[in-house]
């Protein structure tokens, strides 16, 4: 077959990839954008704007001028004591990988998950192959069973995928793991961070694009954004309601993730619409002015920052943010010396999740519930969050965080969650998300932001 036949024939595998570059170059190309909008100290007042509102953003903008981004500390090769760390993390992705569907349990032997956590685990793979646990065609092998799966597997009204799946079956199940014959709905959230992790895929093994182009061709992603917005669909007494998703830091890390195949993010993106202030230890701390989950004041934790800077690196605003985020948690160490590192996080007894956050519910240090209760006892000073500071930055106290931690990584399990601040005990809980923020952070050590990493 002639040069011309091939290239016609793979025409459509051609594009694709040229999509993806494009988004890659648009989204590296942000922070330029957002480093001119975060050092404006003024911002003109045109005829059609609240004046209110308008002094309203040039105060929180400002308020983050005085945050110098503390520096990267990517060292550029992998220790002996990280390799071992990883593949503590790597044994939970041999443990909980279902043979037949390619799915992985989003707790140690929970036969369920949801596709936050299947990003999650294309995270993992890739950051395990780039630092030598695994070769490059096992990443292939399991990467390319995985997307088998999501391409054939049952949608929510044959729109997108359901909020949870069964990982032994791939069928649609409750949050009980419960069989249901219509599912729950979407989120919004969730498929945009696969959506970003896809990415990933596609960058490191370009041979996966066409089962990648051929998933997203079954996924009708335009359902899920409108107005620039995140749309989540979730039933309502038999009835679909459409409902918009994303607060400050969980927003912006997903936009970034639909704008890398072309979706027009523009108020998603825009952090500022419903930004505001609130002073924690000396730190300006992003926090979003609406309700979470339309019940309780929107919180505030590392998840979605840290995620951004090891995936995607930071743009100048959100390496602001983290920095300030960062930096109170370790000034209540430094005032209290009680160690924090906080973030949502698994439970290993009732009710099993909670958000511990820098901000949240109207209060500094607060750890919520879904429901909006206040559980300050179970507080975790979690491993992911550790680790995720440690690759970052590298601080002193971020060493500390790690070298306390370290006794929890389990050669035959994987990593917990951490350590109740309460007693100390260890909160038990081993997750895929745990496992894979450790990998990942691991992985941006030696290589950068996992999306731009070259072994």
């Amino acid at each position: 077959m002639s040069f011309r036949e091939n290239l016609v024939k793979a025409r459509s595998h051609i594009i694709f990839l040229v999509a993806l570059a494009v988004g890659l170059v648009m989204v590296i190309g942000l922070e330029d954008m957002i480093a001119k909008n975060t050092n404006s100290q003024t911002m003109k007042l045109g005829p059609d704007l609240d004046p209110d509102l308008e002094l309203k953003q040039v105060s929180s903008i400002a308020a983050f001028n005085d945050v110098t981004p503390l520096p990267l500390a990517i060292v550029g090769e992998t220790s002996q004591a990280d390799l071992a760390y990883a593949q503590i993390a790597w044994r939970y992705f041999e443990n909980n990988t279902h043979p037949e569907t390619g799915l992985v349990n989003s707790a140690d032997k929970y036969p369920s998950t949801t596709m936050w956590e299947t990003g999650s685990y294309f995270v993992a793979v890739i950051s395990a192959n780039l630092l030598g646990i695994i070769d490059e065609q096992e990443a292939k092998t399991r990467l390319s069973l995985t997307l088998n799966t999501l391409t054939k597997m049952r949608l929510f009204d044959d729109i997108l995928p359901n909020k949870a799946y069964n990982v032994q079956t791939a069928e649609l199940v409750d949050y009980a793991n419960k069989p249901v014959e219509r599912g729950l709905g979407w989120s919004a959230l969730d498929i945009a961070r696969l959506v970003g992790t896809l990415a990933q895929v596609t960058q490191h093994y370009p041979e996966l694009a066409p089962k990648v182009s051929a998933l997203l061709g079954h996924w009708d992603l335009s359902q899920m954004v409108e107005d620039g917005q995140m749309i989540g669909g979730n039933l309502s007494d038999g009835a679909l309601r459409r409902d918009q998703e994303g607060r400050v830091g969980y927003g912006q890390y997903a936009a970034k993730a639909m704008m890398l195949f072309g979706y027009d993010m523009y108020r998603a993106y825009d952090a500022e619409e419903h930004l505001i202030i609130k002073d924690v230890l000396g730190q300006p701390i992003p926090v979003d002015d609406r309700l979470h989950r339309n019940v309780t004041p929107a919180f505030v934790v590392s998840e979605p920052y840290v995620f951004d800077g090891l995936e995607f690196g930071f743009d100048a605003r959100s390496h602001r943010f983290a920095t300030a985020i960062y930096k109170a948690q370790e000034a209540r160490y430094t005032e209290t010396g009680i160690l924090t590192a906080v973030s949502e996080s698994h439970l290993d007894e009732a009710p099993y999740f909670v958000y511990s956050s820098v901000w949240g519910g109207g209060a500094p240090w607060a750890v919520m519930t879904f429901q909006g209760e206040r559980l300050d006892s179970k507080r975790t000073v979690t491993t992911k969050t550790a680790f995720a500071w440690y690759a970052l930055f590298g601080t002193d106290y971020t060493k500390e965080l790690v070298t306390t931690l370290a006794h929890l990584g389990d050669p035959e399990r994987g990593w917990p969650e951490g350590i109740y601040e309460a007693d100390g005990s260890t909160n038990g809980s081993t997750t895929t998300n745990t496992n894979a923020v450790i990998l990942a952070a691991l992985a941006f050590r030696a290589f950068g932001p996992l999306i731009r990493a070259k072994p």
